[in-house]
């Protein structure tokens, strides 16, 4: 049978990427929706749940990393990007098809690292995906196709989630695993294969030295970028905080539906309803801001979002129902209505905030470095998403759904603090720094010091049983990554020697290794009775001391020290200099995952 080449027309171009973003929603709703459900049926505790979300979403925030490679390594035989989008879909269903042989919930551990190849693996993809987006779409396609792509990964998470809890409920759990790999193998073989992509020359044989410098100017560029301007500054502090509440899009939802007793149809019907929802309201939210500003009404749209959190925890509260229940009881078809409630409208408030919120960082993304700037802020939010996984699992079983929602709808709202300044100067031209820039870097380094100076005393003094011992870690060791590329970032723009150069990315790894330093005593467990586990606890809490306490030292200094890399740019002129050139519309720097 002949398939047709989609990326010869338009209306094939707009298909072809509708359903290769479909192949990228169909397992983010698998995990978040479909998998979470049956953990819980199965009994696993919201801590374990939200780790497993969490771990979903990590590899989406690293995501640029990839882009050199995608760029530097090609196929004559399959295409440059073509080859890629293969590769990557052939083992994402491998990965997925093997989590048949894995039991749940004796091997949850096992389960997530499967999945966490997975989503390493989507990450390429998706990145892959992007590129030939940009060399295939013409400029009056764009808008069009990224409203499309939007569209296919919101229609894959309902997939993924809602259709798969559907066909569990009628033929068990692997049958919903085979139906993940099969769409995702069908684009493969009806979308894929059949494309025609243009020939280029492979860079073989130099293909990794080019690819680790292309990297590293993507690095120094992307350092330049975020630390050069105020409003680009202050979108890495947007982008890391939750856009509003999250609790009811990620697994405490699916959580309390099902201790409240709702089946698997009843849930996946509510996910369905959620996805159809907040994908209208996408379009709303978007015709809306472009009349009446897109900084004002994002503001309403992130208020929006902590009301029905707000409701359900007052409802929760009233009802006595706080802390989290073995699954299996008796269904509360009162508090049933009362979360379909919550989770509906809190849907439609997220779907105004969606597509708002991405067009403002496209605003303050400076349009020399489009791709890389945007990128990033776009990894930095599904960070954001992973941690607010994380701490609302533990959260759940320190202090219960009402003080946990309470806490979410606060939080979701500290972003709005930033807001104000997401504003590019209007006379910015496209300089990448302006005159604070230098001031930035040494103000970073220097809080960032002394919150790993606060460190030492809460880890020789805190309990590690403690209920919010868990919270506390997620906040040092987002602390500890950031610590970790402001010293790579001192070695590309403070021009240190050879020596402090070696130091500053012995501590960068070093404060990267010290996140395993929650599975200190499990070590010590292992290695007895050869090695008294005292003494090994012992010997690598100080290690994880020394770790920690240099890296504040030796941040000190290059807080104290010039950053002569971000000195502002002679060749695009300092502020003023300019007209500010329209932003690249490509996809790249029109989606946010």
């Amino acid at each position: 049978m002949f398939l047709p080449n989609l990326l010869q027309s338009r209306r094939g171009r707009l298909t072809a990427f509708f359903l290769l973003y479909t192949t990228e929603g169909v397992p983010l709703g698998f995990a978040a929706v479909a998998v979470a459900t049956q953990l819980r049926r199965m009994g696993v505790g919201p801590a374990e749940i939200g780790a497993f979300v969490a771990a979903f979403y990590l590899p989406w925030a690293f995501k640029w990393a990839f882009g050199p490679l995608v760029d530097v390594f090609r196929s004559r035989r399959f295409g440059h990007r073509r080859a890629w989008i293969i590769g990557t879909q052939l083992v994402m269903a491998a990965t997925v098809l093997a989590l048949l042989w894995v039991p749940l919930p004796a091997s949850l551990a096992l389960f997530t690292a499967v999945l966490f190849v997975h989503n390493t693996v989507a990450a390429v993809q998706d990145v892959a995906i992007d590129a030939l987006a940009v060399n295939t779409l013409a400029e009056g396609e764009r808008g069009l196709a990224n409203g499309l792509m939007f569209a296919g990964a919101s229609l894959g998470q309902a997939l993924g989630g809602a259709g798969v809890l559907a066909v569990i409920g009628v033929a068990g759990f692997g049958s919903g695993i085979v139906l993940v790999a099969a769409s995702i193998l069908a684009v493969t073989a009806f979308v894929v294969l059949p494309m025609k992509e243009a020939l280029v020359e492979p860079a073989i044989g130099r293909g990794w030295r080019a690819a680790a410098a292309e990297m590293r100017s993507f690095a120094e560029q992307s350092f330049r970028s975020f630390l050069g301007s105020r409003a680009a500054y202050a979108g890495v502090f947007f982008a890391l905080l939750p856009a509003g509440a999250m609790s009811l899009s990620l697994a405490l939802q699916t959580n309390l539906a099902v201790e409240l007793g709702m089946s698997d149809d009843e849930v996946a019907l509510q996910s369905l309803w959620s996805t159809i929802l907040s994908g209208v309201a996408m379009v709303v939210g978007g015709m809306i801001s472009d009349r009446l500003g897109k900084r004002p009404t994002l503001a309403v749209y992130i208020a929006l979002m902590s009301l029905p959190v707000l409701y359900l925890m007052w409802v929760l509260q009233q009802a006595g129902y706080v802390m989290p229940r073995a699954p299996g009881g008796p269904a509360q078809p009162e508090l049933i209505r009362h979360l379909w409630i919550a989770v509906l409208t809190f849907s439609v408030a997220m779907g105004l905030m969606y597509g708002t919120r991405s067009a403002i960082f496209m605003d303050i993304t400076n349009p020399r470095v489009a791709a890389t700037q945007f990128t990033a802020y776009m990894a930095m939010m599904n960070l954001a998403i992973a941690f607010a996984a994380t701490w609302q699992g533990i959260a759940v079983e320190a202090f219960g759904y009402p003080l946990t929602l309470l806490i979410d709808a606060v939080a979701g709202v500290l972003c709005l603090a930033f807001l104000p300044a997401l504003k590019r100067r209007a006379d910015a031209g496209d300089a990448l720094c302006d005159a604070r820039a230098q001031r930035r870097a040494r103000q970073g380094s220097l809080a960032l010091a002394v919150v790993c100076l606060l460190f030492v005393p809460w880890w020789l003094l805190h309990d590690p049983q403690g209920a919010a011992v868990g919270i506390a870690n997620t906040v040092f060791t987002l602390a500890f990554v950031a610590a970790a590329l402001f010293f790579y970032a001192s070695t590309l723009l403070q021009r240190p020697q050879p020596g402090w150069g070696r130091v500053c990315r012995v501590l960068a790894l070093g404060l990267l290794l010290v996140y395993a330093r929650r599975w200190i005593g499990p070590m010590a467990d292992a290695l007895a009775p050869a090695v008294d586990p005292a003494l090994t606890r012992a010997a690598a809490s100080m290690l994880v001391l020394a770790i920690v306490l240099s890296s504040a030292l030796c941040l000190v200094r290059i807080g104290l020290a010039p950053w002569p890399g971000l000195a502002p740019d002679p060749a695009a002129g300092q502020l003023g200099g300019g007209p500010l050139p329209q932003a690249d519309p490509s996809p790249s720097a029109a989606k946010a995952r």
